[in-house]
């Protein structure tokens, strides 16, 4: 399986919706947090839109979603979330185990996914994630395989205030199992939010250090453009 051209396909998908302005539906608007849906292109359900400005740098939004070591302190939606094998410096695949969720009727489901960061000009990152297979890593017996379609972070610096960031989040997740769609549509704009209120108080919480692992990749491939 050719990974680096898949999480090249995912992340330009993710900037065609983020480009995309037509047929968004606004479905909750909580906290400062907006959250849009559309039919999905991928399968029969929804893919959601979520816009929020977050009171912190690109560089360091960008790092804070994609490293995979401190996800699970702040993401209350996860049991486990762990890199399983990288691919080079801004590709990995991660192991996600989420806890049941919407009171119970939505039971843990685990994912294999494929996520990527692309920096563009202007300092905006893309963060591109995928399910895809991965050998020794079958579904397990324990947990029903769920499957993300093209999910993602667009991180952008705020035109009138470049120390804040403009964060587009796009999610489209077959759930499989025997759910009810409308379940999933009813739960899943406030799951959305509850995960952006979640991040902030983990930005909050979390120290970056100036010459920490991504900080100084990021720099670096900067001054390559």
């Amino acid at each position: 399986m050719d990974y680096k051209a898949i999480a090249k396909q995912t992340t330009e998908e993710i900037l065609s919706y983020n480009q995309d302005t037509s047929g968004w539906k606004v479905v909750k608007i909580s906290k400062k947090i907006t959250v849009s849906s559309k039919a999905s292109a991928r399968f029969l359900g929804n893919l959601y839109r979520v816009e929020v400005i977050i009171p912190e740098s690109t560089v360091k939004l960008s790092d804070f979603l994609y490293q995979p070591a401190n996800r699970v302190t702040w993401d209350k939606a996860l049991k486990v979330y762990s890199m399983i094998h990288r691919i080079d410096t801004d590709t990995l695949i991660c192991h996600t185990i989420t806890k049941s969720f919407a009171m119970g009727s939505i039971s843990p489901r685990d994912f294999i996914d494929l996520v990527h960061i692309q920096h563009y000009e202007g300092n905006m990152d893309v963060i591109g994630s995928k399910s895809v297979d991965f050998p020794g890593y079958p579904p397990s017996p324990n947990y029903i395989r769920g499957y993300n379609h093209t999910c993602g972070y667009v991180c952008s610096p705020l035109k009138e205030n470049p120390a804040h960031s403009k964060l587009v989040m796009f999610v489209q997740t077959e759930m499989r199992g025997k759910l009810s769609p409308a379940i999933i549509e009813k739960t899943m704009p406030s799951t959305l939010v509850n995960f952006i209120l979640d991040a902030k108080d983990g930005i909050k919480t979390h120290k970056f250090s100036s010459g920490r692992g991504y900080n100084k990749a990021h720099s670096s491939l900067q001054k390559q453009k």
